[in-house]
């Protein structure tokens, strides 16, 4: 499948409503597919540098970042180890202030053009835009606020009064989950298409669900396990 063309835009506002009886729907995933590189990461590490003697603070993930690499933890368990022992404590104010330093910089910069072509081509086709994305939501629906998107589903973290605790309010969106967010929203839109975009093996469950699904920029075998479910691919840029 070929996504549906369109002149190249680098944002959308972030006042964009869809119209109220969408044409179908357009589900993208974040990671890897519209951003060209994982968001989590830089967030936290650029974050992090800002207050150099919080540096220590990394080290006490390696016992979760070993637990993951022997099987014993799952990636929602060591997202939410890597948030609770680097960020725990932060404020809402000093993150809220960081995010909207983080997600200009990513928006500028990180972005596939390809990526921004399809999301402008499904807002002019009248499609309602929803991000689903496994990332946290200190960011996240920044981020599809910033693009124009008209909903964000992503994975909540839990706070203390005004500071995080990090740990996951929410199942970490990914895999299974996805699939059954997909689900969700086809039974919340009968009848409408769906297509979906994301670039990871994991994404292949949620994928087979849609109705117009593009896996993009993935590895070699999640190509081929995508080719064998008959689900289409390409390499955006």
């Amino acid at each position: 499948m070929n996504s549906p063309a369109a002149p190249a835009s680098r944002t959308a506002p972030a006042t964009a409503v869809a119209p109220a009886s969408p044409a179908g729907l357009a589900v993208s995933d974040l990671d890897g597919t519209i951003s060209r590189r994982g968001t989590l990461a830089p967030y936290v590490i650029r974050l992090l540098a800002r207050h150099p003697w919080r540096w220590l603070r990394v080290l006490a993930v390696a016992p979760a970042l070993a637990g993951y690499l022997r099987g014993r933890l799952d990636r929602g368990a060591l997202k939410a180890k890597l948030l609770e022992k680097t960020l725990h404590g932060y404020g809402r104010a000093e993150l809220a202030a960081w995010t909207a330093r983080f997600v200009p910089s990513l928006t500028a910069r990180g972005l596939r053009a390809d990526a921004l072509r399809t999301i402008e081509a499904h807002r002019r086709r009248g499609d309602r835009l929803i991000l689903l994305s496994a990332s946290p939501d200190l960011y996240v629906p920044a981020i599809g606020a910033q693009l124009g998107f008209d909903e964000t589903l992503c994975t909540g973290l839990t706070w203390r009064r005004d500071s995080l605790d990090g740990g996951l309010a929410t199942p970490n969106r990914r895999g299974e989950e996805k699939a059954r967010c997909v689900l969700e929203l086809k039974r919340r839109h009968p009848g409408l298409p769906l297509a979906a975009y994301a670039n990871d093996a994991a994404d292949l469950d949620h994928l087979a669900i849609a109705d117009e699904p593009l896996l993009v920029c993935g590895s070699r075998s999640a190509r081929r396990r995508a080719e064998r479910a008959g689900i289409p691919t390409a390499r955006w840029r």
